[in-house]
């Protein structure tokens, strides 16, 4: 649905629409002439005549080759489209996850920050804990619940944007799968290079551009080679006096033509030096295009990798011993054996721990993602 799809799909079909036209050859030129007629336009001869130009032979193979290659370098801009557009959607898509997951977390946060605040004014009514204990966690809870509404916000911003990508209204509703699946890159490191390598669709057009330019350079070569015009010419005799031979009423002529690259050093020749120069530099932008995608993909698997990695610990070990430690902190406070400050760094580390959790999950779905687009194709499951 999306309209850049429709977009370079049509300018593939354009493409495709530009290969024939280069083996017709020019259209032919008539010409009829009315020759040395008087005022009352009685002439003496009707001329009737046919031109034709035609480029040397093998020219029109190798321009429609170029065409070919040309419309090949659209579909791939087409898939490419398609693949961008895909990693848009899932980025979106996992995004919104995100945000239900730092409501979640943050709504847990505000629970555990309402328990807080009911002990320290226990303690405080009871003259067990100084009244500052109790305003520290009323600033705290407000400053969260302050921050679930931002979270609620760019909740709704991004469920606009996935929307926006898929083509529809902002505010049409989205029925998605809220669980977040971690699945790990179960593939080697020179099997994800080997990919890219042959499948990246930048690589294949770089690749492509560079035999259109091979191409280019041998059509600037064969500019020293002549084109030609043939011309036939029918010649109505109206009148005697205009007759060469008695009884002579019709006249057939038949021409050909030929161009001279006289100028070869000022057009010719300098056509040929600036295909070399623009081959060279297809040669140069191909080995850059390959360079840069090994190095990405080198990295974006590397990151990948270690977001996975942290992302597991958080989950089964960091955050399980974070919520331990809140819940043993607020015991150790209510009997007064620890000071606010350390629970409310307990609480603190509870929180961070969960949020730093979706950050890897975050970064990991996010490289994971970029990693199939620097591929050019889905990452095998």
């Amino acid at each position: 649905m999306n309209p850049q799809i429709k977009q370079a799909k049509s300018q593939w079909d354009t493409a495709r629409h530009q290969i024939l036209q280069n083996y017709a050859p020019a259209d032919p030129i008539f010409t009829y002439g009315n020759l040395e007629s008087s005022k009352d336009f009685n002439a003496a001869t009707h001329s009737h005549n046919v031109t034709e130009s035609f480029q040397f032979p093998g020219e029109a193979l190798l321009q429609a080759d170029q065409a070919k290659r040309t419309a090949e370098i659209a579909r791939l801009s087409y898939l490419a489209a398609m693949r961008d557009l895909r990693a848009n959607v899932e980025t979106a898509y996992y995004q919104v996850l995100l945000d239900h997951a730092l409501i979640a977390v943050n709504a847990e946060n505000i629970d555990s920050l309402k328990q807080v605040l009911e002990v320290t004014q226990i303690r405080y009514t009871a003259s067990q804990a100084a009244q500052t204990d109790s305003i520290a966690a009323q600033l705290a809870l407000s400053q969260a619940e302050l921050l679930q509404h931002q979270y609620e916000t760019n909740l709704l911003n991004d469920e606009t944007a996935l929307n926006q990508f898929l083509y529809r209204k902002p505010a049409s509703p989205l029925n998605l799968e809220k669980t977040i699946h971690l699945h790990p890159l179960d593939f080697p490191l020179n099997k994800a290079v080997a990919m890219a390598i042959s499948m990246r669709q930048e690589i294949l057009e770089t690749a492509l551009t560079e035999k259109n330019s091979t191409t280019a350079l041998t059509l600037a070569k064969m500019e020293y080679l002549p084109n030609y015009t043939l011309a036939y010419e029918f010649d109505y005799i109206l009148q005697p006096g205009a007759q060469p031979l008695p009884h002579v009423t019709q006249a057939h002529t038949f021409a050909i033509g030929f161009n001279l690259p006289v100028f070869f050093w000022i057009h010719q020749r300098e056509d040929v030096t600036a295909a070399e120069h623009s081959l060279q530099a297809a040669r140069y932008g191909l080995d850059l295009v390959r360079s840069q995608t090994e190095a990405n993909v080198n990295q974006l698997y590397q990151s990948a990798l270690f977001a996975y990695a942290s992302a597991q610990r958080y989950d089964e070990a960091l955050i399980p011993m974070a919520r331990q430690g809140f819940k043993v902190s607020l015991v150790a406070y209510q009997t007064g054996k620890i000071d606010f400050l350390t629970l409310s760094s307990m609480l603190q580390n509870s929180y961070a721990t969960r949020i730093t959790y979706l950050q890897n999950v975050n970064q990991f779905l996010a490289g994971r993602v970029a990693l199939e687009q620097a591929i050019g194709a889905p990452i095998p499951q």
